[in-house]
């Protein structure tokens, strides 16, 4: 049986029925801050095209750099491509990314795959016979 998702004591229906001050309350002081010193408008063209596709007004994905934008109980449900410094990465918003930023589930770097040394790869394997 799966476990009912709860933020702060709170489920997701109370969470979008609540008035964005109490929902201010129960973020962490860092998420709290951030919203309370004002939203770029960077932020705020999200915030609304992520509304606008909510109502079902916007087709097609929503695309955003705003990796510092605090994911907001309004947001569940939907994909937002997040960049990643080099492209564009699909997200499903879940009811757990609730107040955490969009940047945290959308890696900047990748693992280094080198590949295998072989001729030239150093001045001693110019002495290396070939067969």
């Amino acid at each position: 049986m799966p476990r009912e998702f709860k933020y702060r004591g709170f489920n997701l229906d109370q969470l979008q029925g609540m008035s964005f001050e109490s929902f201010l309350k129960l973020l962490p002081s860092r998420q709290r801050r951030s919203l309370n010193r004002g939203i770029s408008d960077e932020k705020k063209k999200l915030i609304e095209e992520t509304r606008l596709m909510k109502e079902g007004k916007i087709k097609g994905p929503i695309k955003t750099h705003a990796r510092d934008t605090v994911v907001l109980p309004y947001m569940v449900g939907l994909t937002i491509q997040v960049h990643s410094g080099r492209e564009f990465v699909p997200l499903e918003i879940k009811p757990e990314m609730v107040g955490r930023y969009l940047g945290e589930f959308v890696i900047t770097n990748k693992k280094v795959v080198h590949g295998t040394p072989g001729i030239g790869a150093s001045r001693s394997s110019l002495y290396v016979p070939l067969k």
